[in-house]
């Protein structure tokens, strides 16, 4: 099990985005550095805000692309990259159509499932390995047509507060899971 040194939010940039279903990740991320007592900056050279968290005795690296979702792999490998970062060190959050609104999932696997910023990020990567995810459950449209319209929309007040419900949890299951990491790492020392 490989220790999370960076932990990615997939976003679409612009204000008119900033508050759709598509930018569930981005929220994740503002709130585990709000939860952190962390701040993000813009930082060009890595297409995106940035930030850095401890969690233990672990520097972790925040980032949420500010480039549109299916070149998000652009912003997350040039980061990666810039500070010797695995893909199989990375935690990405995302929204997931199979899980609904409330539920929130935590994933170690190779695969995108559909997703356009999980499938460029692969691809911009060029590994087979497996990494971490936070599936965010938005729910999904009942024809299939209207899931790009259905992404970028709004999601309901209640949706809205169930998916930041799933939120919190998954920023408490953050935590748990760098302990658990820190702890099967000193395990395996001895």
């Amino acid at each position: 099990m490989n220790i999370i040194k960076m932990i990615v939010g997939l976003s679409n940039p612009l204000e008119k985005y900033k508050n759709t279903r598509h930018n569930v990740g981005s929220w994740y991320i503002k709130m585990l550095a709000k939860n952190c007592k962390a701040y993000l900056t813009e930082e060009k050279k890595f297409l995106g805000f940035t930030g850095c968290i401890k969690i233990n005795h672990y520097s972790i690296r925040l980032l949420v692309p500010n480039i549109f979702m299916n070149i998000n792999g652009k912003s997350i490998y040039k980061m990666a990259s810039f500070y010797g970062i695995n893909l199989n060190q990375i935690l990405i959050a995302h929204d997931d159509l199979d899980l609904k609104p409330g539920i929130a999932k935590l994933k170690y696997s190779y695969g995108h499932s559909g997703h356009n910023g999980l499938r460029n990020t692969i691809d911009t990567f060029n590994e087979k390995n497996s990494f971490y995810r936070f599936r965010i459950g938005i729910g999904r449209p009942l024809e299939k047509e209207k899931i790009a319209f259905f992404v970028l929309s709004y999601p309901t007040n209640i949706e809205r507060l169930l998916i930041k419900k799933s939120i919190l949890n998954a920023v408490r299951e953050t935590f748990i899971l760098i302990k658990m990491q820190d702890k099967l790492k000193n395990k395996s020392i001895i």
